[in-house]
């Protein structure tokens, strides 16, 4: 197994609606791309302010192989993805681990 973990820094003035939509457009990845085991995302709620590091989106995926997750990084879908939030990103941080 193999996790992909990943950490948006949005502009301020992101509007909520733009990243609720960004957070349905990751949930769809589950069904429509091979190789995805599992799947979150959601935008930043934590108390833990002082932590946030001014994140406010995460994702987090588990693939079946490394592989599995280098074919998502080039799906047509993941691609999307990057078109439509990239202007809206000003961080990101990502960290890849194997699993068992």
């Amino acid at each position: 197994m193999y996790e992909h973990i990943v950490l948006l820094k949005l502009k301020p003035n992101v509007p909520i609606d733009e990243q609720e939509e960004a957070v349905k457009q990751v949930q769809a990845f589950k069904n429509k791309i091979p190789g995805i085991v599992d799947l979150s995302v959601g935008i930043n709620i934590t108390e833990e302010v002082e932590h946030t590091q001014g994140y406010t989106l995460g994702i987090r995926v588990s693939f079946a192989d490394r592989q599995a997750c280098r074919d998502y990084i080039q799906h047509p879908l993941h691609q999307s993805l990057l078109q439509r939030v990239g202007p809206f990103v000003e961080g990101i941080a990502v960290v890849d681990y194997p699993f068992s």
